[in-house]
């Protein structure tokens, strides 16, 4: 599924460039165009899935596949030695802007908990 009306569908599916560091058959990886730390990619399922909750809607190889993603994406860069966050922002009192599943894969410096 593919909702028109959404940011990361239309970069899932080439209509808005990207610089995309990862792509596969149901998920893509590029870099945050307003990166919070100098490595920051988001992962995201190519499929429109909204959030956390809406992830059952997934195959479960696609949910797996985002995790296992997200790890090669931080040793494609470089930062899986000395340590990456992968965080989801679930919501809009957790920070999530574009309602669209996505995993932020933060690297590159001393990262701590807000």
């Amino acid at each position: 599924m593919v909702d028109p009306d959404c940011i990361f569908c239309k970069i899932a599916g080439g209509e808005i460039d990207a610089e995309m560091v990862h792509e596969e058959e149901d998920i893509v990886a590029f870099k945050d165009i307003n990166g919070q730390a100098p490595t920051h990619v988001l992962v995201i399922p190519r499929s429109h899935v909204p959030n956390l909750e809406a992830m059952a809607d997934l195959p479960d190889s696609v949910a797996k596949r985002l995790l296992e993603v997200s790890s090669e994406v931080a040793g494609k860069l470089g930062v899986d030695q000395s340590g990456y966050a992968v965080r989801i922002n679930n919501g809009p009192d957790a920070g999530q802007e574009v309602f669209h599943l996505h995993l932020h894969v933060l690297g590159g410096r001393k990262l701590g908990m807000p």
